[in-house]
């Protein structure tokens, strides 16, 4: 890749925008001798494979021990065959059933054809065979998949909760009386509000197999995170001491060459300089470097943040190319993203893989195990927030031995920049925590509903779904959701509320009310969003893009939850202003973790107030406001869970002499949640905060970091945890920023309610400095 690297430096659009390389080695390969069943053997060598990675062979035998398993390494490091062997030989023993669980369908079709493919080169009547179960099944498919009883069964997480598990005794007996292994794919995106859905999913799983007889294990394959086996035991619900775990790759890989590129910053007087950390956009570098890699025959991948973005720009490159005389190549670029149809993402990455595509601009649907092949280059349009989904998405760069490269190309906010001013939090920092929240209170009473309809209640689901089941049964009870019936065999309760508890109840939110947005045109539904999001997004007056159209929203009718819009040249985005309050119902736990030891930082249950009471509009291309709309808009609430702390008189009075003391604690709030990332996995919008210079609770300036979602979904409770950590490493990327007085690449939100005013990051850095070293 050297020749390459070279020559991209001596592009016209390159002025030093390499900060930082690397070449990670390649390796060779490590086998392992693992006595396989000599008819899954011989399919194994008719497919190709004839040894067995180091790795594969530790999980194979930790499999049947009847250890549950981790297996946590990166991307195309062969996880499928550590679980492929032990359900093959099972099923070829005693007709033992296997289900197999992946969080998108893509990757559940490819796994599909993976193990069928096997599975056709055991002997003539072996009995083995796989077959998917998902929504895009007609139910006459559906009936004759189950007419066909497979030994490998494989679904979703959603199609488990609401087309199995209701049905399990009716329809799915004679599948879980011989279910012996369960496979948990991609376990590292079972987190926040879906990971903590699909706990409660996989706790109704548990307690139908013990009603069955059925003892499984649990296979669960992930990423590369900081805590695979509490994770993936509070996914399942089992006792991490019985978790066997596999994270040393022993499969072959090229040396990888890494480029972190960062555009250079604009000036809006001569074009380039410092302007307060404004820079050139990262989707145009992305597009310069794509074209580029193309050209020189690099079969390439980009991954940016939207769908928007990556239909825009795989449109721009191929007119580029074809505008350099690559008009083939031009014909052979394409976007992928999920609201594209199920056949048309197939063929993108079957074209992909055989090499028919010379290059994808993907959101995030490409980052998950689907088989693309072994891609020459990927670009990381923007920082992908953690480091698990940069090493994922790069990791899908290099075929077997060969080299391949990789550039991270940074945006203007807080992290991206944070990575381009210290590469060792990249490289060398340990991976971030994956956490869910099976105890969230706002999610449990719809699994124990649905548990009821499944098989009625006892005592012993206590087990299952913990201390707060007596409280939500009550509730469930006075609701009319449960009856309850004493028998001669103890209390039980059994559903009664009527429907299907399942198909009320989405795995993907918590939030179940939604609005549509409707084309005025034709009166299509375009697109439909949370009430949440729809309050913020699709207001009267807010500009709405969507698959590269751009509309103005008319009207937003809340009586009927439909977001009239019509299409618009305007040449202008819209963002909302809005007002927070936070009260405090009963702090959870207490802990000194700064500095200074009488600043405690406390956990607690609250109630977030929001009241949007605007939007802004601001410029295109400059960000510059161009005016103010007032919104009158329904208050919401969220009850969650929060970190807060305060602030001494002290530090106050300091703060207050030399700087803007609620622009500090402002700008100090802004920092603190944008490098939540660094700690945990989750999204900068997963994650809200408020300051106040007085808080009726505290009587003192406060400073309040909450999880996003109802009930909570760990995140705040896992930086509350290492909140010392947490402010040092803000400190850190305050310091580590050019600018005097405040950017996007450290205390500027683009999410703020209050247009970012006030900010004062010297405050906010003094703050910190309090805090973490005691500094009078």
């Amino acid at each position: 890749m050297d020749s390459v690297v070279e020559w991209l430096r001596s592009r016209p659009y390159y002025d030093g925008q390499v900060v930082y390389e690397r070449t990670t080695p390649g390796r060779e390969a490590t086998f392992a001798d693992v006595d396989v069943d000599p008819r899954v053997a011989s399919a194994l060598l008719g497919a190709g494979i004839e040894d067995v990675y180091g790795h594969q062979a530790r999980a194979v035998e930790a499999v049947r021990r009847g250890d549950d398993v981790v297996l946590a390494t990166p991307t195309a490091s062969g996880k499928s065959l550590a679980y492929t062997i032990p359900a093959f030989e099972r099923a070829l023993d005693d007709r033992a059933t296997t289900l197999y669980v992946a969080p998108q369908v893509a990757l559940i079709n490819d796994q599909t054809e993976t193990m069928s493919d096997l599975a056709a080169g055991l002997p003539f009547g072996s009995g083995v065979n796989v077959a998917q179960y998902t929504g895009q099944l007609s139910q006459t498919e559906k009936r004759a998949v189950r007419d066909r009883q497979p030994t490998v069964l494989a679904t979703t997480p959603d199609m488990l909760h609401y087309g199995i598990l209701p049905h399990a005794h009716r329809l799915w007996q004679w599948f879980f009386e011989r279910l012996e292994t369960v496979v948990i794919d991609e376990v590292h995106a079972y987190r926040g509000v879906f990971g903590s859905h699909v706990a409660l999913v996989m706790r109704r799983l548990q307690r139908l197999c013990d009603r069955f007889d059925a003892d499984p294990e649990f296979v669960c394959c992930s990423a590369t995170i900081g805590n695979p086996v509490e994770h993936a035991a509070t996914v399942v619900g089992r006792d991490e001491s019985g978790f066997a775990l596999v994270d040393e790759d022993e499969s072959a890989t090229g040396p990888r060459r890494w480029l972190l590129w960062n555009p250079p910053e604009y000036d809006a007087d001569d074009g380039w300089g410092d302007d307060g950390g404004r820079r050139r956009s990262p989707h145009v570098e992305a597009k310069n470097l794509f074209c580029d890699l193309v050209q020189r025959d690099l079969q390439t991948v980009v991954f940016t943040g939207s769908r928007q973005i990556a239909e825009r720009y795989a449109q721009e490159c191929a007119t580029e190319l074809r505008k350099r005389g690559e008009t083939d190549k031009g014909e052979h670029v394409a976007a992928y993203q999920a609201a594209l149809r199920d056949g048309k993402r197939e063929d993108i990455e079957s074209r992909l893989h055989d090499g028919d595509l010379v290059g994808v601009w993907s959101t995030s649907a490409l980052e998950l195990g689907v088989d693309v092949g072994g891609l020459d280059a990927v670009i990381l349009d923007g920082y992908p927030g953690t480091r698990m989904s940069t090493f994922q998405r790069a990791g899908r760069a290099g075929r077997g031995e060969d080299p391949a490269l990789v550039c991270l190309v940074a945006g203007e906010d807080q992290l991206d920049q944070y990575v381009m001013g210290d590469p060792a939090s990249l490289f060398d920092a340990p991976p971030e925590r994956a956490v869910s929240n099976p105890e969230n209170d706002q999610l449990l009473p719809a699994h124990v509903a649905s548990a009821a309809q499944e098989n009625w209640l006892s005592e012993r689901d206590r087990g299952y779904f913990g201390e707060p089941l007596d409280g939500i049964v009550s509730g469930l009870v006075r609701d009319g959701t449960l009856e309850r019936r004493d028998t001669d065999r103890g209390t039980r309760w059994t559903y009664s509320g009527g429907g299907s508890p399942q198909h009320e109840t989405s795995l993907r939110t918590v939030d179940d009310r939604e609005v549509d947005l409707v084309d005025e045109r034709s009166n299509d539904v375009f697109a439909t969003l949370s009430f949440a999001d729809a309050l913020r997004d699709a207001h009267e007056g807010a500009v709405y893009y969507h698959q590269g159209e751009k509309y103005e929203v008319r009207d937003l009718d809340l009586d009927r939850d439909v977001a009239v819009c019509s299409p618009t040249w305007a040449d202008y985005y819209t963002r909302t202003l809005h007002e927070k309050t936070i009260e405090v119902h009963e702090d959870l736990d207490e802990t000194a973790p700064f500095a200074r030891e009488d600043v405690p930082c406390r956990f607690a249950r609250v109630r977030m107030r929001k009241q949007i009471t605007g939007y802004e509009r601001k410029d295109a291309q400059s960000g510059e406001t161009l005016g103010e709309v007032p919104l009158d808009l329904p208050e919401t609430t969220l009850e969650t869970r929060a970190l807060y702390y305060t602030v001494p008189s002290d530090v106050q009075t300091t703060i207050t002499q030399e700087f803007d003391f609620p622009g500090a604690i402002h700008a100090a709030e802004h920092a603190q949640i944008s490098m939540f990332p660094t700690t945990v996995l989750c999204d900068r919008r997963d994650i809200g905060g408020l300051s106040t210079p007085l808080h009726p609770h505290t009587g003192a300036p406060t400073v309040f970091v909450y999880d996003g979602h109802p009930g909570g979904v760990g995140l705040s409770k896992t930086a509350y945890d290492d909140v010392h950590a947490l402010s040092a490493r803000t400190l850190d990327m305050l310091d580590a920023c050019s600018c005097e007085d405040g950017c996007p690449a450290c205390v500027q939100s683009p999410h703020c309610g209050n247009a970012n005013d006030p900010l004062d990051k010297a405050g906010a850095m003094h703050l910190l400095d309090a805090l973490t070293d005691a500094v009078q």
